[in-house]
């Protein structure tokens, strides 16, 4: 389970978690894909890519890691 988080936190530690289609990426990404049809990037509050991966939930849970509070974005 995720741990909650402070509605009120710090935006500069604040991540959003973005669902990616594979097929919208570079072809060297999508060849590392390993056939999944969708990946997770984890973005600053600048829009800055800062991961790519696999699974919503590693996702969160790199975020958390490394002291960021992670939102959803659809």
């Amino acid at each position: 389970m995720y741990k909650s988080f402070d509605l009120n936190a710090d935006v500069g530690r604040m991540v959003y978690v973005k669902p990616i289609a594979v097929t919208d990426l570079p072809r060297e990404v999508r060849d590392q894909a390993g056939g999944l049809d969708e990946l997770f990037a984890v973005h600053d509050a600048e829009g800055q890519q800062l991961a790519l991966v696999a699974d919503r939930r590693l996702a969160f849970a790199l975020a958390v890691q490394n002291d960021y509070a992670p939102q959803p974005l659809h």
